[in-house]
């Protein structure tokens, strides 16, 4: 190689590293703002959901003694309750992922529980267990309609123990559903 070259690149490293020391130290701040404020949305005319998702249609159903059926909620479309049981003690269910999406991250239902007349007296709710915090993936035998399609997740809520001996009939639904 010719001594030219030689100096012609050991002259632009020498210039490329002088403009990355300079641009460091112009750039450095020990007074960053802190990370809560970094990023901040306002939408307006939206407040943000507090306490737990709940179902309205609950305080409108009247289901007859000794039965429990499906409460609606706003993810109907991407599964099947099926198998509902009510015994007095408990409400359980299957709840059949149909929609075409990946995984189950999140899953909620909600009971109400109600006396001979039909009318509302509590509720309880169920959260399925995080797998990823519990160590291990839950398994799963998702269907060829698509990652998460298929999947079956067994209900089981209690009848809260101030309602025990009241409570004759359930409504069971799911106000919390999220996929990959």
């Amino acid at each position: 190689m010719k001594r030219t070259t030689i100096l012609v690149l050991a002259a632009a490293a020498a210039a490329f590293g002088l403009a990355l020391a300079v641009s460091l130290l112009v750039t450095r701040s020990d007074t960053a703002p802190p990370l809560a404020d970094a990023a901040r949305t306002v939408l307006p005319g939206l407040s943000a959901a507090t306490g737990e998702p709940v179902l309205p249609a609950l305080a409108t159903l009247r289901p007859a003694a000794g039965s429990v059926v499906q409460a609606p909620g706003p993810f109907d479309g991407r599964f099947v309750l099926d198998n509902l049981t009510f015994d007095g003690r408990r409400v359980a269910a299957t709840v059949r992922i149909t929609s075409d999406v990946s995984g189950l991250l999140e899953l909620e239902a909600l009971a109400g529980f109600y006396d001979a007349k039909g009318t509302l007296l509590g509720t309880g709710r169920y959260v399925r267990p995080d797998p990823a915090r519990q160590g291990h993936a839950e398994p799963t035998a998702p269907a060829p309609g698509g990652a998460g399609a298929g999947e079956a997740h067994r209900v089981t809520i209690d009848v809260p123990a101030a309602l025990r001996g009241r409570a004759v009939s359930a409504a069971i639904g799911v106000p919390v559903l999220v996929n990959e």
